[in-house]
């Protein structure tokens, strides 16, 4: 009984090949869904990655359910993803072919309409994103962008209330200071 959990069902070769086809397949599938997808996980998205884990299961697992070929099959997914992001990490060129570059989404203060509809996001999402990054509105925002890895940045034109708030504490203690010091 114990030697079956540990038997593998299908060749180690088979098993390892199998874990690289997806693993590559699932690469490029990403490549091409977008930085959306990575950047704001809607509930459409949390479905499709969860279906999509089990289905891309099989393929690598085959008729093997072993935990033996489980764990040959997660070493070499550990193995091929360790050794894509040294490449990576060393060919910045390769990085931008393999990830893409980041998108404007903002800029000069104005909303870029067509660049977000090449990334299939909203301007709710967008505004959603200012939001988790202390942004009230995007009448704040200078210039905005989404990251290859699905990251959003905004840098504001503006400065926030907070950050206005602190430079008239500041300004204040310095003219306390300078009275004091006379």
């Amino acid at each position: 009984m114990m030697t079956d959990m540990f038997t593998m069902g299908v060749p180690l070769v088979e098993k390892v090949g199998r874990s690289l086809a997806v693993y590559f397949f699932l690469l490029v599938a990403f490549r091409f869904a977008g930085k959306r997808l990575l950047a704001q996980l809607n509930p459409f998205d949390l479905v499709l990655i969860l279906i999509l884990s089990n289905a891309v299961q099989n393929a690598i697992i085959g008729p093997d359910d072993s935990v033996a070929g489980g764990l040959v099959g997660a070493t070499v997914l550990l193995l091929v993803n360790a050794a894509m992001v040294r490449l990576l990490y060393n060919y910045p060129k390769l990085e931008v072919l393999v990830e893409g570059c980041e998108t404007k989404l903002m800029d000069q203060g104005r909303v870029l309409d067509a660049a977000l509809r090449r990334e299939l996001m909203t301007k709710v999402e967008l505004v959603t994103a200012a939001h988790k990054q202390g942004v009230d509105s995007l009448a704040e925002v200078q210039s905005a962008a989404i990251e290859p890895g699905g990251a959003i940045w905004f840098e504001r034109g503006t400065p926030s209330p907070d950050e206005l708030r602190h430079r008239e504490l500041i300004e204040r203690l310095d003219r306390l200071e300078r009275q004091l010091a006379r």
